[in-house]
């Protein structure tokens, strides 16, 4: 028997301002409970510690969550200098401690900012990271006491600037691409400097064309979806938290965009290719003229022909 699946459609994405103490995982689960979702993922785990954006995609627009985890990011945080501890964060157990010297200054730090974390740059994800050896994630390897070799990716720093500096605290504001492990940075500044390091406090304002502004807190979340009078029926309670999703594709909002006549959005969604007028080019948004309904993204080939890549299985309006 065909397993049905709980919750009812939604589609769109949700900018969650994650709290600190709890995992991605669970502020998820939360809010899929909320809105009663059948399907709800999100695009790049944050740690317990760190707080602030994290995409939740909701029916349909997980089919674009990738764009959003290639995406590039910003990041605050706060480095504390002359501790280190095995999982470069405050979570984790110490493991050295060392006096910051007089010669640890804003100058040298700065100094130090450009020479080796700006542009791209050789970075060892830590052992304490999400990323899977043999399919286990490092993290819980790490918490095992197992070891294994981590190999340096290529990353890159658009910038790194210094927001404030307390002779053992220095709060950094990070530009950077996918993939780039804020805590690398802050563990290999401290090494650089002779005096340890690790990241005290961690907060990601920026995913790709998302902005901190636009967040919203659980605790705001919890309460749009309290009733609002005595036997508030369940649909107004519904209403008022789709209302605070963005459309499936505006992770991709940058994207081109070709509209098609009707009988073209047809063949479309039959999988097919149509001919078009427009210069080759690798990703586009699909939509249908009139309507303006979003159908999906496609590739148009050099012989200027739209090949669907994914579309949707529900309609989107813009």
């Amino acid at each position: 028997m065909a397993r049905t699946r709980k919750g009812r459609p939604v589609d769109g994405i949700l900018l969650l301002d994650k709290p600190p103490g709890v995992s991605s995982n669970h502020v998820l689960q939360v809010a899929k409970r909320l809105f009663g979702a059948a399907k709800a993922g999100h695009t790049g785990a944050l740690d317990p510690l760190a707080t602030g954006m994290l995409p939740l995609t909701f029916g349909e627009a997980t089919k674009f969550s990738q764009f959003l985890l290639n995406a590039n990011k910003r990041y605050q945080t706060t480095a504390k200098l002359g501790i280190r501890t095995d999982s470069s964060d405050a979570d984790g157990v110490v493991i050295a401690t060392a006096d910051v010297g007089a010669d640890v200054t804003e100058a040298r730090i700065a100094e130090l900012l450009v020479e080796h974390f700006t542009g791209e740059i050789e970075q060892v994800p830590s052992m304490f990271s999400a990323l899977k050896h043999n399919g286990q994630p490092l993290y819980k390897l790490a918490r095992q006491g197992v070891k294994v070799e981590v190999k340096s990716r290529k990353v890159t720093i658009f910038s790194i600037e210094i927001m404030a500096f307390r002779g053992d605290e220095v709060d950094l504001d990070v530009r950077c691409s996918k993939g780039t492990y804020i805590r690398s940075i802050v563990e290999d500044l401290g090494l650089l400097l002779g005096c340890g390091a690790h990241v005290q406090v961690l907060r990601r304002l920026d995913s790709g064309p998302y902005r901190a502004k636009d967040m919203i807190t659980l605790d705001e979340l919890r309460e749009i979806a309290e009733p609002k009078v005595p036997e508030e029926p369940q649909e107004g309670i519904q209403a008022r938290l789709d209302a605070l999703l963005l459309a499936p594709w505006s992770a991709i909002e940058d994207t081109p965009v070709i509209s098609l006549a009707v009988e073209h959005c047809y063949l479309i969604r039959q999988g097919q290719k149509v001919s078009v007028e427009h210069p080759p080019v690798s990703l586009v948004r699909i939509h249908e003229q009139g309507s303006n309904t979003f159908l999906g993204i496609g590739e148009i080939t050099d012989d200027q022909l739209l090949k669907p890549t994914r579309l949707l299985s529900t309609q989107a309006v813009s």
